[in-house]
């Protein structure tokens, strides 16, 4: 068979060997963690170890950390029970136009079913929050605000200015959800020293399993859950995924250790030799910071569709910079909101790299892209 290059981490990162060791643990344990016999405190000591690695990772109180099914529940749990919780408090929320669908989309819930305003932030040519807009919209505005700003896009990479965003939330006495979910991993958090209220985060985002995240809150922060029950502090009811929380705080563990210089090295050789091949190509956001794991990258004339199958086909997988629905591509929310010219945007491509990426990786992304480009021009000179 041919060998495989992945090259997709920001969709998803494979499994680390000590996240799937802890969940083979973790399966054999039989008890309810809520349960208070010996098995069920085994699984409970699972949950709660895990808890500890998760909030070291993010440098958060250990009880401020509840346990979702991934980021997307996270941030709608974040959202909702921020509004619900604040009794009416909450008359606006302010998300950048970049933000994940479970952001804007869950604003957009809200704001039909409860009247709540919600306004989208626009971002820079380089895919940066406009500060200053953000300022006079808080200004401006009546009624208490809730600020959703990802701290690293998770289409280009591009970090955005949390502190700043977290300095003008304050000064406007407003609450502040920060989506960690790509960033966590690749960026050094601090939660408490960062200023926000609500962080969340994703396990499969660095080497940890599916279908397990996180939502950390700050003391005070309003919240009322959505489903009211006892477990996870009362603040998020069901029984605990204990095997793929194990697996979670074991990937958090791990990737503090990560050598984020080495992936670095890896984009940077990658795209040098990605610019060197062909000049025409644009790099999204490349002027301004990025997580070091992360290239968005268009070559015009090569569309997205088009590569994503091709390099498939020569064993190479990457995601393109558009989504696809019902089999119709779209613009990328995240480049329309740059300013990208739609016959470039849909020549996006996304290269990621994670835990145990190569330089034989890269090797064979360029290869492959040297064969599909040359294949095109061919056919276009023909």
């Amino acid at each position: 068979m041919r060998p495989m290059t992945y090259l997709d981490h920001n969709a998803t990162s494979p499994l680390r060997p000590e996240a799937k060791a802890a969940m083979q643990r973790a399966f054999e344990l039989a008890g309810n963690a809520s349960a208070i016999h010996a098995s069920g405190r085994a699984a409970r000591a699972v949950v709660d170890g895990a808890r500890e690695q998760v909030a070291k990772l993010v440098n958060a109180r250990v009880n401020d950390v509840v346990f979702a099914s991934g980021g997307s529940e996270a941030n709608a749990l974040a959202l909702w029970a921020a509004v619900f919780g604040s009794a009416g408090g909450i008359t606006r929320l302010l998300a950048s136009a970049i933000e994940h669908d479970s952001v804007l989309n869950t604003a957009a819930a809200i704001a039909e079913r409860t009247g709540v305003e919600c306004t989208h932030i626009p971002v820079t040519r380089d895919g940066v929050i406009d500060l200053d807009t953000l300022e006079r919209i808080l200004s401006e505005g009546n009624g208490r605000a809730l600020v959703a700003v990802m701290a690293a896009n998770n289409e280009t990479g591009v970090i955005q200015p949390i502190e700043e965003v977290a300095t003008r939330a304050r000064f406007a006495n407003a609450f502040l959800l920060v989506d960690a979910v790509q960033a966590c991993g690749k960026i050094a958090f601090d939660f408490a020293a960062l200023g926000a209220d609500y962080l969340t985060l994703s396990a499969h985002k660095f080497g940890g399993p599916q279908g397990t995240g996180a939502l950390v809150i700050r003391t005070r922060a309003p919240f009322a859950p959505l489903v009211p029950g006892g477990q996870e502090k009362g603040r998020r009811a069901g029984t605990e995924n204990v095997i793929g929380i194990a697996g979670f705080g074991a990937a958090a563990e791990c990737v503090v250790q990560d050598d984020v210089s080495q992936t670095a090295r890896l984009r940077e050789k990658f795209e040098t030799t990605l610019r060197r091949r062909f000049p025409e190509v644009v790099i999204f956001g490349e002027a301004v910071p990025r997580l070091a794991n992360t290239s968005n990258f268009a070559i015009p004339g090569v569309a997205a569709e088009t590569a994503v199958v091709a390099l498939d086909l020569d064993g190479v997988m990457v995601s393109s910079g558009a989504a696809c629905s019902s089999g119709k591509v779209q613009q990328s929310h995240v480049l329309k909101a740059m300013g990208m010219p739609r016959e470039l945007a849909s020549c996006g491509l996304r290269v990621s790299f994670g835990w145990n990426s190569t330089d034989s990786d890269i090797d064979a992304a360029l290869a492959a892209l040297d064969t599909l480009v040359s294949r095109i021009r061919e056919r276009k000179a023909a």
